[in-house]
């Protein structure tokens, strides 16, 4: 299987590679796996942000409590769930894209020729 990100950095090269093998008909699917692999890559990046911004919080919601302001510290503790549910979301979309792009670099013929 060839490697995301040799694709990611050479299509053109992955493209010629195709052709040279005669199979115009999976052109398509590197296109596919770019565009695929951006979106995966900015879910990743979202999640990894809301679970910075959830990990922050949290800490707030400890430092609150010890200052005794109870009805900010349950607010915070609405938008650490909410956090965490979107999260839950986003982490089930991540690894279906994940599944997507490797299912599709299966199919796509490998830089290296065999011979």
């Amino acid at each position: 299987m060839i490697d995301i990100k040799f694709l990611r950095e050479n299509p053109d090269v992955v493209k010629q590679n195709i052709k040279n093998k005669f199979q115009d008909h999976k052109l398509p699917l590197v296109d596919e796996v770019i565009e695929l692999d951006k979106e995966s890559r900015a879910v990743k990046q979202e999640a990894d942000n809301l679970r910075a911004e959830r990990n922050k919080n949290s800490k707030q919601i400890g430092a609150l409590m010890a200052q005794g302001k109870k009805e900010e510290a349950e607010e915070m503790k609405k938008l650490v769930k909410e956090s965490g549910d979107k999260l839950t979301e986003l982490e089930a979309k991540e690894v279906e894209l994940q599944d997507k792009v490797k299912n599709i670099m299966m199919v796509i013929p490998n830089i290296i020729d065999p011979s």
